[in-house]
C-alpha cells in the first residue's frame, strides 16, 4: 500500500494563444503548485484478471470510468506489461472540483505515479510525463510541480525559480466551471470583439477570467471586493498573494496556504 500526495495549482498568469487543429488552444502560462493536498491511498493485490476499484470521500466525483484516475489506471496497465491485479484507489479530496485547481489532473497524475512506484517502477519518468500528456494538458505540471512555464495546451515545461509566498482561496460554493466553457466563451467573445466592464482580456493576467467574469455575479462579486484577486484556470477559484479572504457565505475560503517547491510525491 502507498499513499501519495497530490498539490493543487494556481495560475499566475495565463495567456490564450491560436486555436489548434486538435481542438484545444495553445496558451502560456505560468504555473505554480500550493499547499492544498488530495492524497490517494493505492493498493494492489494478484488476481485472476484485471480489476479497479475507486472508493473516496468525496460526493461530488464519480467512482467509475468517467474519473480520470481511472482513466489513468487504464492507461498505465496498457503500458506496461503486469500480471493481472486488483487495484484498489481512495481518494481523500480536500481540492475543490471544476475550480480550476487542476484537482482531477493532479489525481490522475498521482495515480499514474503511485501505480509506477508501487510495481517498482517499469516506466522511466520521461514516460510517466508521455502517458500524463495524453490524459490531459495539466498532468505533466502536476507531476512536477513548483513553478513552470508551461506552453503547448500546458504540457510542455519551463522550469522557473521558485518562491515561497502565501497564497489565500476563494471560491463559490455552488459554480464550477469547465474548461470547455471558459476556452469556448473566450473564443466567441474574442470574435465577436466582446467588451467585459474590467476592460480587454489583455488588461487580465488570466485571459480566461475576462471570458467568464461577466456572466457569473459570483465572480464579479469576489473582483469588486478583491480587485487584486486573480481568477485560476478555468475558475471558479480566486486566488490572492499576501492576503486574505474573509469569510463569507456561499464561498468556500482558505487563508494562507503556501507555494511549493515539488510536485506529486509519496506522502510524509
Amino acid at each position: 500500500m502507498i499513499k501519495i500526495q497530490c498539490p493543487a495549482k494556481i495560475n499566475l498568469t495565463l495567456k490564450v494563444l491560436d486555436k489548434r487543429e486538435d481542438g484545444f488552444h495553445n496558451i502560456e502560462s505560468i504555473m505554480q503548485t500550493i499547499s492544498l493536498y488530495d492524497y490517494l491511498t493505492v493498493s494492489i493485490e494478484p488476481s485472476e484478471k484485471f480489476e479497479i476499484n475507486l472508493s473516496g470521500t468525496s460526493n461530488e466525483i464519480p467512482y467509475n470510468e468517467k474519473n480520470l484516475v481511472h482513466k489513468a489506471i487504464i492507461l498505465f496497465v496498457e503500458h506496461t506489461n503486469l500480471s493481472p491485479h486488483k487495484i484498489n484507489v481512495f481518494i481523500e479530496k480536500n481540492i475543490p472540483v471544476a475550480a480550476g485547481l487542476a484537482g482531477g489532473s493532479t489525481d490522475a497524475a498521482g495515480t499514474l505515479f503511485g501505480l509506477n512506484e508501487i510495481f517498482n517502477k517499469p516506466l522511466t519518468k520521461e514516460e510517466l510525463h508521455n502517458l500524463c500528456s495524453k490524459l490531459g494538458s495539466d498532468l505533466n505540471f502536476c507531476l512536477e510541480g513548483g513553478r513552470q512555464m508551461t506552453s503547448g495546451r500546458g504540457e510542455i515545461l519551463k522550469p522557473l525559480e521558485f518562491a515561497e509566498f502565501n497564497v489565500s482561496l476563494i471560491k463559490p460554493l455552488n459554480l464550477g466551471i469547465s474548461a470547455k466553457e471558459a476556452y469556448t466563451k473566450f473564443s466567441d467573445k474574442k470574435n465577436n470583439s466582446f467588451i467585459s466592464q474590467y476592460g480587454s482580456y489583455e488588461d487580465f493576467k488570466n485571459y480566461l477570467e475576462w471570458a467568464v467574469i461577466d456572466d457569473y455575479k459570483e465572480l464579479k462579486n469576489i473582483k469588486n471586493l478583491y480587485p487584486a484577486s486573480v481568477m485560476s484556470g478555468s475558475g471558479s477559484t480566486y486566488f490572492s498573494v499576501n492576503m486574505e479572504f474573509s469569510p463569507a457565505e456561499n464561498y468556500w475560503v482558505a487563508n494562507n496556504l503556501k507555494t511549493t517547491a515539488n510536485g506529486i510525491c509519496i506522502a510524509k
